[in-house]
């Protein structure tokens, strides 16, 4: 999964496209290098990011998955949102999946919506808001208390008929540096849900800051996490660097997994 943000604060610069800038470049790339989707967001979520109107960030997701639903039609386009209003939108002009951050906290109408548009559903753990996560770190065993609360929203979701499901365990959301290291080492336990498993490292406050670098030098960190990930049961890597994402799936499928 390819990241393109349609906004001007998220953390990555490079990340960030404009239908008047970058947008058929960085989309041409990710596609030619192989990004199986391409996941738009119109809302930085990074900690402490400001709040964003519903119409502005229709503004800037719209047009994005129309242009690239126009030119590309094949490939597979994920609206990252936590806005069932959003979700609806921009199924409607291409949209093939939801990609709720909030899995459904900050939305009450986002389970319904996604059961009605039948389309797979990313389900994120995440406690409060941007504003506020930082805040909300207090576990008693963070691995097990966010497969908990990620289970309880998987028996809601097939309550209202949505089967297709993948969950992300919301590596930087609502915790510390040291419980995302713990989160990543018990990451197979996720495994019990037998849904697949979505992994955002990449570039991350909890390479970066550990490391005493900045987002820019943080691939190899990614890379290194990645690989740990694959290990551990990811079926889907959210990256900025999408060739060597495709370069570590190909070696560790094609080559390390098998001497195992």
């Amino acid at each position: 999964m390819g990241i393109l943000n349609a906004t001007p604060d998220s953390f990555y610069q490079k990340s960030r496209i404009s239908l008047s800038g970058s947008l058929e470049q960085k989309v041409v790339a990710m596609i030619t290098e192989g990004a199986d989707i391409l996941d738009i967001g119109g809302y930085s979520t990074r900690p402490g990011a400001d709040e964003v109107s519903a119409d502005e960030e229709l503004e800037r997701v719209l047009p994005v998955i129309e242009f690239i639903h126009a030119r590309w039609p094949e490939v597979i386009v994920s609206i990252d949102t936590f806005r069932s209003d959003v979700a609806k939108a921009a199924v409607g002009v291409g949209a093939n999946v939801v990609n709720d951050v909030s899995g459904g906290s900050l939305d009450s109408n986002m389970f319904q919506t996604v059961a009605d548009l039948g389309v797979p559903y990313v389900l994120m753990h995440m406690r409060g808001t941007p504003k506020t996560m930082k805040g909300l770190t207090t576990y008693s065993n963070v691995a097990l208390d966010v497969l908990k609360e990620l289970q309880a929203k998987v028996i809601e979701l097939n309550e209202l008929g949505v089967k297709d499901i993948i969950v992300d365990p919301g590596f930087g959301f609502a915790k510390t540096l040291e419980q995302n290291y713990e989160l990543l080492e018990h990451l197979d336990i996720f495994q019990i849900l037998e849904l697949p498993l979505l992994i955002g490292l990449s570039r991350k406050r909890l390479i970066w800051e550990y490391l005493n670098i900045s987002p820019q030098e943080s691939l190899n960190g990614t890379t290194a996490l990645n690989v740990k990930a694959m290990f551990k049961g990811a079926s889907i890597l959210r990256v900025h660097d999408v060739r060597q994402a495709v370069e570590l799936k190909k070696v560790f499928f094609e080559k390390a997994w098998s001497l195992y």
